[in-house]
């Protein structure tokens, strides 16, 4: 009879350590670029509310650069996973 143990089925992988640093690293460089962008966002809200109503095709920038914070941080996320599935050198 088997046991009741509530332990994963398979034996855990072994984490490579250079690996994992690799992708920490990449995962700082791409979260202080989206901090930059982000930044400027908020610096320009805070300082430069009026720049934020000028309007584009009928639409304020504020929600141009909101969508464009939106769509950066999946495209930043799909670079991350693109630069994390390619094999140690």
């Amino acid at each position: 009879m088997g046991g009741f143990g509530h332990g994963p089925a398979v034996p855990a992988e072994a984490e490579d350590m250079v690996l994992a640093a690799r992708n920490a690293r990449y995962g700082r460089w791409l979260f202080l670029l989206y901090f930059v962008i982000y930044a400027g966002f908020v610096g320009l809200n805070a300082f430069a509310p009026q720049t934020m109503a000028i309007n584009i095709a009928g639409i304020h920038l504020a929600v141009w650069y909101g969508l464009a914070l939106i769509v950066t941080a999946m495209v930043l996320a799909m670079i991350y996973v693109w630069l994390c599935r390619r094999p140690s050198a």
